[in-house]
């Protein structure tokens, strides 16, 4: 069996259960949270891959990880995964589930990058300026690229709008070379 469609049968599950009882948005941040995870630890991703771990002890590890962390419907999703043997699933799963909440929601991922940490504020004040230029709800999410100098990079769905300066001094130079 395909794994993407292995991934969208247990997010659709997931998120039609989310709808049902009304917990749609906790589900979210719970699954957005455990997406992080996959994305960030290797110790995680070596657990989940791990054919040696028993299924039971993945259970109890998972226990451990996150009893008082998600909500008791996120928790008896990940050990129900675990018990089906799809738990190498878990990042894809997420990753499919986050984005029908977001269809659903009529959220738009947003990401801007720059070369030093923006200030709450200042982020605040993009998304709010994207929120009224798009009319959605705007998940944003803030990168650090030292590289681009200065400026920023923003990017909406599959549209990049690329403002650094980098870029710029790259234009210039290309331009000049040209003559």
């Amino acid at each position: 069996m395909n794994h993407s469609k292995i991934n969208v049968r247990y997010a659709k599950a997931l998120f039609s259960t989310g709808k049902e009882k009304g917990q749609i948005m906790t589900l979210h941040k719970d699954i957005s949270g455990i997406y992080s995870l996959c994305s960030t630890s290797e110790e995680f991703n070596s657990l989940l891959d791990n054919p040696v771990i028993s299924t039971a002890r993945k259970k109890q590890i998972f226990l451990e990880i996150f009893k008082d962390k998600v909500s008791e419907l996120t928790l008896h999703f990940v050990l129900l995964i675990t018990e089906n043997n799809r738990e190498m699933e878990l990042a894809g799963i997420c990753r499919d589930f986050i984005d029908m909440v977001r269809n659903d929601q009529g959220i738009l991922p947003a990401t801007v990058t720059t070369a030093e940490p923006l200030s709450p504020s200042t982020l605040e004040s993009i998304r709010k300026s994207l929120e009224t230029e798009t009319g959605k709800s705007i998940e944003l999410t803030e990168k650090v690229n030292p590289e681009i100098i200065g400026g920023m990079i923003l990017r909406i769905e599959d549209q990049q709008y690329d403002g650094s300066i980098a870029t710029q001094l790259e234009k210039i130079r290309a331009a000049m070379l040209s003559k």
